[in-house]
C-alpha cells in the first residue's frame, strides 16, 4: 500500500514509500507523477521502494553488458548502462522540478551522491561520490558516478529529465545478495565491484532504518 511517511506532510517535498513494487508498475506511476508535478498539480516527491529482481538497461548500455542474466530485462530512458535492482536495496526516485531550482544536472547528481554518503556515514561507513575508478585491472581510471567505498561500488545513480522534472534516481545496496549482479557488468564494471552495507558492516542494518535516514538526507538537500 502506498503511504506517506511520518512528518512528510510538513515538508515542501513529499515522501512516499511504495514498498516492494514491480519495476514496470513503479515506472508507470512515477511517470504519471512527473506529468502532474510539471503541471503543478502535485508536489515534488521522493519515492522510496524496492523491486523484485530486474536488470534495467539505460541509454548507455553496450553489447556484452548483459551476458548470462536470466531474469527480467527492461529498457529505460535514463542515463547510464545496465544495472540490477532487487529487494535488498533501497531505491529512491526523486521527482523534482528543476525549473524552480538550478537547471544543473551535474549539481543534482552531486546532491544525490551527497545524500547517500551522509546516510552511509550515519551507519559508520566512509564513502565518497563520483571518483576515478578503473572498470578492470590494467584499464585507465575514469570518473565514475555513484557512491564508492574505495574501489567498491555501494550505490548506483541514473537519472532522467522530462521538461526539467527529474525521474529515475538511485539504488543503495543494503543487504548482501550473492547472485544479484551475476551475468552482467553493472554500470560497465565487473560484478565483484559491487558491495553492500551488510558486507561492510558484517550485519544487515535493516532496510527501514536505511530508508528513513536516506529520506531525511535527501529532503535536507532538496
Amino acid at each position: 500500500m502506498e503511504k506517506l511517511m511520518d512528518g512528510a506532510a510538513a515538508e515542501s517535498v513529499g515522501v512516499q514509500d511504495w514498498g516492494l513494487v514491480d519495476y514496470q508498475e513503479a515506472l508507470r506511476r512515477q511517470m504519471d507523477l512527473v506529468g502532474l508535478v510539471h503541471q503543478e498539480l502535485a508536489r515534488e516527491t521522493v519515492i522510496l521502494c524496492s523491486h523484485p529482481p530486474v536488470v534495467t538497461l539505460g541509454r548507455g548500455t553496450r553489447p556484452g553488458d548483459v551476458d548470462g542474466w536470466s531474469g527480467e530485462l527492461v529498457e529505460i530512458n535514463r542515463g547510464g548502462r545496465a544495472t540490477y535492482h532487487g529487494p535488498g536495496q533501497v531505491v529512491a526516485y526523486p521527482v523534482i522540478d528543476l525549473n524552480h531550482r538550478s537547471r544543473d544536472l551535474h549539481k543534482y547528481l552531486r546532491t544525490l551522491e551527497d545524500a547517500i554518503v551522509a546516510t552511509l556515514a550515519a551507519f559508520g561507513i566512509r564513502a565518497q561520490g563520483r571518483s576515478l575508478q578503473a572498470a578492470a585491472p590494467g584499464e585507465e581510471a575514469v570518473e565514475a558516478t555513484g557512491v564508492w567505498i574505495g574501489s567498491r561500488k555501494v550505490a548506483s545513480i541514473g537519472i532522467g529529465v522530462r521538461k526539467w522534472v527529474t525521474f529515475h534516481g538511485l539504488a543503495l545496496n543494503v543487504a548482501r545478495d550473492a547472485t544479484a549482479f551475476k551475468g552482467l557488468k553493472p554500470c560497465g564494471f565487473s560484478p565483484e565491484t559491487m558491495i553492500s552495507m551488510e558486507e561492510v558492516l558484517g550485519t544487515d542494518p535493516g532496510r527501514e532504518a536505511v530508508r528513513d535516514k536516506l529520506a531525511r538526507e535527501l529532503l535536507a538537500r532538496l
